[in-house]
């Protein structure tokens, strides 16, 4: 028998160099594909919080549809009681508002981190924690006010036992998500501001953190209409 004899040529050699580049990309621990470690994990990570996110609004969707009893009115439940006036929805566009905002101010905070305003960065970051912070405390409030007249994750007075469950699960969820969050933008803002990054100029952790906070308020808008508005 002949041994068979490998050949190379032009072909070969470019997807040897290929492969040998995608190697060096994943074995260097700091970049690959072009885009840098940090910002490549935090978008993995993203892409399976929305595959949670989905899964957990797809259910919701599903359980709203084919239930028999009767859902509560979401301007009914709630509504806040001022002077005697129902209000509906009033708290809930508040902290809309609010978490809106901060994305504002992240965006604002990633613009002069490139420019090496470290100052201006973490004062941009601290004001977003801080309405981050206020988000949730205003979500607590909605929770103590919704526990107070009975609901429960496991029953609810107002009607449909269901929507205890579904409502204080997503609306926990993302509540959790904004308060690591908060967490996330302080430990990054004081860094920022002892000037952690200035040696090296590479800001990019703080849009990192804005991919991360951004995700967290797009969440909030389909929750916004298909628990409130729906």
């Amino acid at each position: 028998m002949s041994t068979p004899i490998l050949t190379s040529g032009p072909g070969t050699s470019t997807a040897i160099g290929g492969w040998r580049q995608l190697v060096a990309d994943w074995s260097s621990d700091r970049q690959a594909f072009q885009v840098s470690w940090g910002k490549a994990m935090m978008w993995i990570f993203l892409l399976s919080d929305t595959f949670i996110f989905s899964c957990f609004l797809t259910g919701y969707m599903t359980m709203r549809l084919t239930t028999t009893a009767a859902w509560p009115n979401p301007s009914e439940v709630f509504a806040l009681n001022i002077g005697g006036t129902d209000m509906p929805l009033l708290l809930i566009a508040i902290m809309t508002f609010v978490l809106i905002s901060s994305s504002g101010t992240m965006a604002m905070a990633v613009n002069y981190a490139y420019r090496r305003n470290r100052v201006t960065t973490a004062i941009l970051m601290l004001a977003t924690a801080t309405l981050g912070a206020s988000f949730v405390g205003m979500q607590a409030f909605e929770w103590s006010k919704l526990i107070a007249e009975g609901v429960r994750p496991w029953g609810n007075p107002m009607g449909a036992a269901q929507f205890g469950s579904t409502f204080f699960m997503i609306t926990g969820f993302h509540g959790l998500h904004v308060s690591a969050g908060v967490i996330y933008l302080l430990i990054v803002a004081l860094r920022v501001l002892r000037g952690r990054y200035e040696k090296t100029g590479n800001y990019q952790i703080v849009e990192i953190a804005g991919l991360y906070w951004h995700f967290v308020d797009l969440v909030w808008v389909f929750i916004f209409a298909l628990f409130y508005l729906w």
